[in-house]
């Protein structure tokens, strides 16, 4: 079973296939039958620690609107240049 720290690394690291400007969902750093096996709870964690990830690091990302479902989009706002911040 993966724990949620697991998960967040793995969105962490998924964030290097991003192009500058792209918005994207949480949800769509994992394959979709690995984000369906996450559970529900789990799910709303992940949201809260990568929300909290990115407000806290700067990685060029940025919360933008939620989806009607109540789901936060995000933007990459500068794609990363290895060695640099």
């Amino acid at each position: 079973m993966t724990t949620v720290n697991e998960l967040l690394d793995k969105a962490k690291a998924e964030l290097s296939n991003l192009l500058s400007r792209e918005v994207f969902l949480l949800r769509d750093l994992f394959k979709g039958y690995e984000w369906n096996r996450i559970s529900r709870s789990d799910r709303l964690l992940l949201g809260t620690l990568f929300l909290n990830y990115i407000k806290s690091a700067d990685i060029g990302v940025v919360p933008i609107e939620k989806t009607s479902s109540g789901q936060q989009r995000y933007q990459m706002i500068t794609k990363q240049v290895e060695g640099r911040k």
